[in-house]
């Protein structure tokens, strides 16, 4: 969906622009402690408007289905709507057509230019089902009061620093301060909050300085600053996120049109709309996850150390062997066992479950170059495709299939050549990945079929690609070998074979 605010630049100047702007990124706290979708409107062109941006409340069920950004509007849907924008005035009504049969109630406020005329460059709707707009009616009177000057801070883009506070939630508790500290408001929630930190009395007409709480602290500072602030504290034995949002009275706003700035604060501040979040739970989890995380790495690590111990003891038997076989056997045997390790290697490194399958055939590439390549020997190795990330399991599958492939290269087409070039390919087929490993050696042998091949190499990539990966091998005889693995990228229950985020 392109942005709609893209299209104002032709009707509405840099300045009015910023204001709806403003707007919008203050929407979405108001929407929350409102209980109400807010939803931006342009301005009035040819009879219709247009849905700029369309705030959904995180602390109840929305009370429309969609989201209605980009939309454009006329009387027939909206008339409440286009009203207040024709008129310059504050309307009340029903929702239009796109209530889908429920009762919505909506209050539309026009948003006014900062000029002399007083244009009405768009309008802002706080619409909320007719449900929730009973429930608010029957709360106190101080609450009820509180959020209307917010949702009047919104209209004058008074709210600074909103766009950085997080969404209110269901379980958040609201307490109404006044300008002095002293609590006007407690929501349920709030209290029971207050009551696991041994305030067991109501906390109504007591004054802030008075709690052994960070509450007094964070709330003076956004009214001294204007500023909504939100902190994460620890108040007994329990994480906190507190956020305050400075409330100015209503009557006062107009004050700050256009020169508020020069007025001093004790004229117009009336308090701050306190939100209290416990987080102590949210908290511990993580820090379980992350001492889990660690040891993961940490055994990740040990695993990697004794594979790399195994596959030197292998290679130490093997050089005390005089028969070759045997010799050449604990060398393929040490190589395998230090592809294992480079996944562990990379398992230890990182915090995520999935692996760059490109990184890990790099590493390889560099224990073949220092393990078997001989120092005479010129070998290129060419790596190219996009990043390939794999679930552990299947990126161990994939790193000892091309392993094998690489020194099937490396000894049967390259052999003793004293240059050769080895490239491996990763292809991206939607739901597929294919691999393609090409060398420019002597080619595949006559008449072969991999089928009836007695070689354990090959035995090993057959069982793994159709069992592990459950893909398919190719062998084909073209300007050398090639051999091309094709498998999916999701293929193990509760494993994703394709991290998007970690692609992209």
């Amino acid at each position: 969906m392109e942005n709609p605010f893209s299209d104002l630049q032709e009707t509405l100047s840099t300045e009015d622009i910023e204001i709806l702007t403003t707007i919008h990124k203050q929407m979405h706290i108001v929407a929350d402690v409102s209980r109400a979708e807010m939803i931006l409107y342009g301005p009035l062109i040819h009879g219709k408007t247009t849905v700029l941006a369309h705030a959904r409340p995180h602390s109840v069920a929305p009370a429309y289905l969609k989201k209605f950004t980009g939309l454009q509007i006329g009387h027939k849907e909206m008339p409440v709507v286009i009203k207040a924008l024709k008129k310059g005035r504050k309307k009340r009504g029903y929702q239009g057509v796109f209530a889908n049969g429920a009762s919505v109630y909506i209050e539309v406020c026009p948003v006014h230019a900062m000029n002399d005329s007083f244009t009405v460059i768009g309008a802002i709707s706080i619409d909320t089902t007719l449900v929730e707009y009973e429930r608010q009616r029957r709360r106190d009177k101080v609450f009820r009061k509180a959020i209307s000057q917010i949702q009047d801070m919104l209209l004058y883009r008074l709210l600074h620093n909103a766009e950085n506070i997080t969404r209110f939630r269901e379980y958040d508790g609201l307490m109404i301060i006044d300008k002095h500290g002293v609590i006007r408001y407690v929501s349920g929630v709030a209290g029971s909050l207050y009551r696991k930190l041994g305030y067991m009395d109501s906390l109504v007409s007591r004054n802030l300085d008075t709690l052994m709480t960070y509450d007094h602290q964070i709330a003076f500072e956004a009214m001294n600053t204007l500023q909504c602030v939100e902190q994460e504290t620890e108040d007994g034995g329990k994480q906190w996120i507190r956020k305050a949002l400075p409330i100015v009275a209503e009557s006062d706003i107009k004050k700050y049109l256009p020169s508020f700035l020069i007025k001093t604060r004790e004229h117009y501040m009336v308090g701050a709309l306190m939100i209290i979040r416990d987080i102590t739970r949210q908290r511990r989890n993580e820090q379980e996850i992350r001492v889990k995380n660690t040891m993961v790495q940490e055994i990740h690590h040990r695993v990697k150390n004794n594979l790399q111990t195994i596959a030197a003891l292998l290679r130490i038997q093997s050089r005390r062997l005089e028969d070759e076989t045997g010799r050449s056997a604990l060398e393929d045997a040490a190589s395998r066992i230090l592809s294992v390790a480079v996944i562990h290697e990379f398992l230890s490194d990182t915090h995520g479950q999935t692996i760059n399958i490109k990184d890990i055939i790099n590493s390889i590439i560099q224990q073949l170059q220092h393990g078997i390549i001989s120092a005479d020997q010129q070998i290129v190795f060419q790596v190219d495709g996009p990043p390939i990330w794999l679930p552990a399991r299947q990126a161990t599958a994939c790193a000892l299939v091309i392993n094998e492939l690489l020194q099937n290269a490396l000894e049967h087409g390259i052999g003793t050549n004293k240059s050769g070039i080895i490239s491996i390919n990763f292809i991206d087929r939607g739901n597929n990945i294919e691999v393609m490993i090409h060398d420019n050696g002597r080619g595949l042998p006559m008449n072969f079929d991999s089928s009836f091949s007695g070689s354990l190499g090959l035995q090993i990539v057959r069982t793994l690609v159709t069992e592990d990966l459950r893909g398919e091998l190719v062998l084909l005889d073209e300007d050398g070998a090639t051999a091309i693995i094709i498998f999916s990228k999701t293929i193990f229950k509760g494993e994703e074979g394709w991290n998007e985020n970690e692609s992209s």
